[in-house]
């Protein structure tokens, strides 16, 4: 993050980071942001590493044509929202967002890599999780020294509920940083009130999909639970169908998990007509937050790449 020599493209650049391994809610914050975007006639880009996909190569995600196992379950979300673009190499994605018209790339990860140059790094952080021991990998879930990736980081969101993050905030406030809040809402009008389901979910904290759906009024009878972006084998997709079908309960699950399902073969199809997805979106406590994020994000690009004699695209 110190000494590398980071690429550096003509649009501004958003990057949706965290301090620790695992989720926060960068995916649906990214969401947030590409809709903000949207809103104020720009063309954002969504730039992925691809973690969890096969493919190597810099690619146009597609979620009419590619899966899961090819591209990763994230990028597959954000393909929904806007122009996406998974890339190993991300000043190669990042050239080519530019080139298929994004005019503002919004990379979901990447704060620690350094490969490509950042105009705001926002920084997510779970108010229930906060950075957990403190340590760094492999002793704890810390990516990096956090006085390090603060003077990275642009903004602090803290998402949910919770004292844990409070610690960070208060480091951050200290040196000079934002610091935005913003909670999860389930999209639409979901009701499960009274009825008995089988939740399962591979994400890094399914327990808080598990309170998600409590909070919808459900009984969860059974949960299962899988590594994060692991797809469940064989057996245990029967094993889930079996024990709703014998037990009458309705099959909850998260829309990452449900896009992982999406093209694999035995009983998954049974499982994919029988899940009922409980979509979610980041909404931050301050509407007109995302805006700022942009508006600052524009002016610190036009300012580097003033410094490099060269000019910003944004229409």
């Amino acid at each position: 993050m110190a000494h590398a020599r980071r690429a550096s493209v003509r649009v501004p650049v958003i990057c949706i980071g965290n301090f620790t391994v695992g989720g926060a809610g960068k995916t649906p914050t990214a969401l947030a942001l590409a809709q903000a975007a949207k809103a104020k006639g720009l063309t954002p880009g969504f730039l992925s590493r691809g973690y969890g996909g096969s493919l190597d190569v810099t690619t146009i995600v597609d979620p009419a044509h590619h899966h899961a196992t090819a591209v990763g379950d994230e990028p597959l979300l954000l393909a929904r929202e806007a122009l996406t673009v998974i890339a190993r190499r991300r000043a190669e994605g990042a050239e080519r967002l530019v080139r298929e018209g994004a005019n503002l790339i919004i990379m979901d990860d990447g704060f620690q890599s350094a490969h490509l140059a950042i105009d705001y790094a926002l920084v997510v952080i779970d108010a229930g999780r906060g950075i957990g021991n403190g340590y760094l990998v492999p002793a704890g879930p810390v990516r990096a020294p956090l006085r390090t990736q603060l003077l990275y980081a642009s903004g602090i969101l803290k998402v949910g509920e919770g004292i844990a993050a409070d610690r960070v905030v208060r480091l951050a406030a200290r040196a000079g940083k934002p610091f935005f809040t913003a909670s999860v809402k389930v999209r639409g009008q979901e009701d499960l009130r009274g009825q008995n389901v089988l939740a399962f979910a591979g994400i890094a904290d399914p327990s808080k999909f598990f309170r998600t759906v409590e909070a919808l009024g459900a009984n969860i009878a059974v949960t299962r639970t899988f590594g994060d972006h692991e797809h469940p084998g064989e057996d245990e997709v029967s094993d889930m169908l079996d024990i709703a079908s014998r037990e009458g309960l309705e099959i909850v699950t998260t829309s990452k998990d449900y896009v992982r399902l999406i093209g694999h073969h035995g009983r998954v199809d049974e499982l994919l007509r029988r899940c009922r997805v409980i979509e979610i979106d980041m909404v931050f406590e301050d509407p007109q937050a995302p805006g700022l994020i942009i508006d600052r994000a524009i002016a610190a690009a036009r300012e580097r790449r003033l410094g490099e004699g060269s000019s910003i695209k944004t229409g």
